[in-house]
């Protein structure tokens, strides 16, 4: 069977999807290939044309494997598009590759479900989990927009309020307004706004002294102690992992901490003016 590529993932040709007669027609070949998998690793087969024989269903069913996955490409790069976050969606659908490996792993053909069914749930579990690492949000402010935005598309027929959101996630008004907020700034690509990310070739500012003086003493004001590392992470000076290996913290501790900067740049009352600046570099 043949498949035209429409485009690539990591560097691999996504293929068209198959139909349910197509992926159907791999599941022996995958199945067959795994049992054959396995006899080769407890490595008792004696007989040389047995060994051949299982060599090659083993090659046959990761062939079937490899058609399967690269078919399933673009229910990767659909949950991530539609998401919308402005991250690399290269680190994102990298993240969705994972969870299609993971389901395919797993994938038992004989309880009757297509494998796109089965993996929406993997692939989806770890691009929220990548974009969650990235955006620094906790597990349950993660779970909160997640089940905030299937209310939301729930909902086509117009806007929810903060009162809605509440009642439908069990929360106080004030939390939902918060959940509320995050999931707009996902959504619009705010988080992103300061990372130089749409430059291809971004050009770390290493001098502070570069800076206006005005820039510095707002930018000190409002991160306050995570002031360098705000600086060195926006600007691409140092990766995230060393800075937090700096301050004697986790990734992940640093990532939030970040954010909180972040986050204070965009609510304080010179944030367009700051905005502007960070455009122009």
């Amino acid at each position: 069977m043949t498949k035209g590529a429409r485009g690539f993932i990591g560097g691999l040709a996504m293929l068209e999807p198959l139909s349910l007669e197509e992926e159907r027609e791999l599941y022996p070949l995958i199945q067959e290939g795994r049992r054959a998998s396995a006899a080769i690793a407890k490595n008792t087969e004696q007989d040389p044309h047995r060994r051949r024989l299982l060599l090659r269903a083993r090659q046959e069913g990761q062939e079937a494997e490899s058609l399967l996955l690269r078919a399933t490409f673009g229910l990767v790069r659909a949950r991530v598009q539609e998401r919308g976050y402005h991250f690399y969606n290269e680190d994102l659908e990298a993240a969705g590759v994972e969870g299609l490996i993971n389901a395919l792993q797993r994938f038992d053909p004989e309880k009757g479900n297509r494998f796109a069914t089965y993996a929406n749930y993997w692939i989806v579990k770890l691009v929220n989990q990548a974009i969650q690492q990235r955006a620094g949000l906790s597990d349950a402010e993660m779970r909160l927009i997640v089940k905030l935005q299937r209310y939301e598309r729930s909902r086509p027929e117009g806007r929810v309020t903060k009162r809605d959101v509440a009642q439908e996630l069990g929360i106080t008004q004030a939390k939902a307004h918060e959940i509320m907020q995050l999931s707009r700034e996902l959504q619009s690509r705010r988080f992103a706004s300061v990372e130089l990310e749409d430059v291809a070739d971004p050009r770390p500012m290493s001098d502070l002294h570069d800076a206006p003086a005005w820039v510095i003493d707002e930018l000190r004001r409002l991160t306050g102690s995570d002031f360098d590392a705000f600086w060195q992470y926006t600007f691409k000076t140092m990766p995230l992992e060393e800075i937090a290996r700096a301050q004697g913290i986790s990734r992940q501790a640093m990532s939030k901490r970040i954010e909180r900067s972040r986050r204070a740049v965009r609510e304080s009352p010179e944030a367009v003016r700051l905005q502007a600046w960070f455009d122009q570099q």
